[in-house]
């Protein structure tokens, strides 16, 4: 299996998850500003996509923290600070579930689907299995015009106020079509359906939760609000108007957030 990454710049090592249906390309503003400050800034294509391996089973968290492990033992990384947002959120958190923290000294999580996205009895705020249904089949059906359509609440563009540009609407779709179909509809699963909540208990070094306000993707309650509760030693960060995706204005302020935590 085969993990593609970019290793950028020297010193205490950053290492980023992306979002789903995107690949490390998503962080490279935030990659080139933490390198620029005197940090390595380390980002990998989740497998299914991008230009890492594409293959047919082990589209899930327990797979996705089992590469971000092996990318991060394969470079011998310590006192890395782990970086994820949305689908990555969860990649980091299973990590940490699955293999602890003797290599990590922070985390941050941005929009990120800890602990469940689903709703369920126990979880009466998530979004119902329809929501995700509907995911899947937009995905089988005509994945090219659907990445098309969801850039625009990803990015809050439906929203009046917004200035997202084209070309960032277009990056995403570009991204997108790099995942293959078989594990973009796999991971659906993987992001909406796994429990983290015993993952997010077992993180025990200083962690920092942002999330935008209006975010259409990765509702806030559900997620951010309830995992700041869970995590020990949690600093929970809300962006008043902010959507799921960060791009201009909402980018620089997650940057300078995140260069504060970083040197903190």
């Amino acid at each position: 299996m085969d993990i593609y990454f970019k290793d950028w710049g020297s010193g205490q090592p950053v290492v980023f998850s992306h979002g789903w249906p995107l690949t490390a390309d998503a962080w490279d503003g935030s990659a080139r500003f933490v390198a620029y400050h005197g940090f390595r800034a380390i980002a990998h294509d989740r497998r299914g996509g991008g230009r890492s391996g594409q293959p047919w089973d082990g589209n899930d968290l327990d797979h996705y923290a089992d590469d971000l492990a092996a990318v991060i033992e394969s470079l011998d990384l310590h006192d890395a600070v782990l970086v994820g947002h949305s689908t990555g959120g969860g990649e980091v958190t299973r990590y940490i579930g699955r293999h602890g923290t003797s290599r990590v000294s922070k985390v941050v999580l941005l929009g990120a689907i800890p602990p469940l996205m689903l709703r369920t009895e126990a979880n009466p705020e998530g979004l119902p299995i329809e929501t995700f249904d509907e995911l899947r089949a937009n995905v089988v059906f005509d994945r090219s015009q659907f990445y098309r359509d969801l850039a625009y609440p990803f990015y809050g563009a439906n929203r009046e106020q917004s200035s997202v540009s084209e070309g960032a609407r277009e990056a995403f779709w570009l991204m997108s079509m790099t995942v293959g179909v078989k594990g973009a509809y796999d991971c659906i699963q993987a992001f909406s359906e796994t429990d983290l909540t015993e993952d997010l208990k077992k993180i025990d070094v200083p962690t920092l939760i942002l999330h935008g306000d209006d975010d259409q993707i990765v509702p806030i309650q559900a997620s951010a609000l309830n995992s700041s509760t869970i995590v020990p030693n949690a600093t929970l960060k809300v962006y008043p108007g902010a959507p799921h995706g960060l791009t201009g204005p909402h980018e620089q302020e997650f940057n300078n957030d995140l260069l504060e935590f970083l040197i903190s």
